[in-house]
């Protein structure tokens, strides 16, 4: 169709630069080995960490819900899509944050919109860290409040921001408790102190730390014992915890100021019973199952080691999001491409997802992981590595 020539020459370059990429359907439901193109390939790119997608009690759970009370709400929360396994769900999610109330949104994404661009204005300011999520980069751009962005996890940076802006009814620094792409945990306790010293307020993003991190999975604030000092926390549904959605852990205040004021949560029909309900039960089996956070671990520390044995980097990771740093973008792509054709799956990530000359495959072990499978992968990543002269 006419009028789109300058998209299709910009997605022609992408290809040209080996940039370009598809969208991949698995056959299979998510587990540590998953099918695509009626092939069995070990999967080291879910967000699945304790395989919670596919547990039985998550299922269970949520087909009860879908036969009670049906397969979607029909609004959203504010006019006639609040139903009580919703406000259940955030009562018993705040208990096990430790905070006063939660808020449950669609996406860990819009979670970081709704709060960013709903309690800041032009009387305040935002500190970013450089290496933040997009949905809090995006948060930020919806946002009147002025911004400043401090090197990443630096305090000394992040100390000048706070010196430098005390002129602002408020100061809101905000950070990744695990940073997605390099998998490396923010010295939250040191921003922590900063932030208090200075009199400002602290946001954490826990998305890849809740369900892996803290006591049963309760997050960077609980594995910093910072209960009762961080302000607000986000954090997503989706990925240990396995299902869909974000929720915000903060004080009852700020849920109802968010609920009257977050257009995120406002213009969104509520999540289905399915997936409120699977939530609920996820929530339970962290606080039951503790050994499947025991074992993501070991399996971490046990693909991480075999990883720089072999000579890959690994970069600063602290977490089980372990990337093989690779550094030029289409060489990236190709050993996703040749770890595919040795059985694993594991995706490239390029620019502009992380910085020009840092294209990596990033990894992700699981609970699920055998200790055969891990090594398979690692036999997976010798061969790659060798055949395209990134290890020796």
């Amino acid at each position: 169709m006419k009028g789109f020539e300058h998209i299709e020459k910009e997605l022609e370059e992408m290809k040209e630069q080996g940039l370009f990429r598809s969208l991949i359907p698995l056959e299979s439901d998510q587990k540590a080995k998953v099918t695509i193109d009626g092939k069995e390939l070990i999967q080291l790119s879910s967000n699945n960490y304790l395989g919670l997608t596919t547990h039985p009690r998550l299922k269970l759970a949520a087909v009860r819900a879908a036969d009670e009370f049906g397969a979607g709400t029909g609004s959203v929360r504010t006019i006639a899509g609040t139903f009580t396994m919703h406000e259940e769900f955030e009562k018993m999610l705040a208990e096990f944050k430790h905070t006063e109330a939660t808020l449950v949104l669609q996406s860990g994404f819009t979670a970081n919109q709704a709060v960013l661009a709903s309690l800041l204005s032009k009387e305040d300011v935002v500190i970013s860290d450089e290496l933040n999520h997009a949905s809090i980069i995006d948060g930020i751009r919806l946002t009147k409040a002025a911004r400043k962005i401090y090197k990443h996890v630096d305090m000394e940076s992040l100390e000048e921001a706070l010196k430098a802006s005390k002129d602002y009814r408020t100061r809101l620094v905000v950070t990744d408790g695990v940073f997605s792409m390099d998998g490396n945990i923010a010295p939250l306790k040191e921003i922590v102190e900063l932030c208090e010293k200075y009199d400002a307020l602290i946001m954490v993003d826990d998305a890849h730390a809740s369900g892996v991190l803290g006591r049963n999975g309760r997050g960077t604030v609980d594995h910093f014992d910072l209960n009762g000092r961080v302000h607000i926390q986000v954090g997503t549904l989706s990925k240990a915890v396995g299902v869909l959605g974000g929720y915000i852990a903060s004080t009852q205040a700020v849920r109802d100021y968010i609920i009257q004021k977050g257009r995120p949560f406002l213009f969104s029909t509520s999540h289905p019973p399915t997936v409120t309900a699977a939530c609920q039960e996820a929530i339970q089996v962290l606080l039951d199952e503790p050994e499947l956070i025991e074992k993501l671990w070991e399996n971490t520390r046990y693909l991480k080691a075999g990883l720089e044995k072999l000579g890959f980097d690994t970069g600063k990771s602290e977490t089980p999001i372990t990337p093989v740093i690779v550094g030029d973008e289409k060489k990236a792509h190709e050993l996703s491409d040749t770890l595919k054709k040795y059985g694993v799956f594991a995706q490239g990530i390029a620019f502009p997802t992380v910085a020009k000359g840092q294209a990596r495959v990033r990894t992700i072990v699981t609970a699920e992981h055998t200790k055969e499978l891990l090594d398979e992968a690692l036999a997976a990543f010798e061969k790659a590595g060798k055949e395209l002269n990134i290890i020796s």
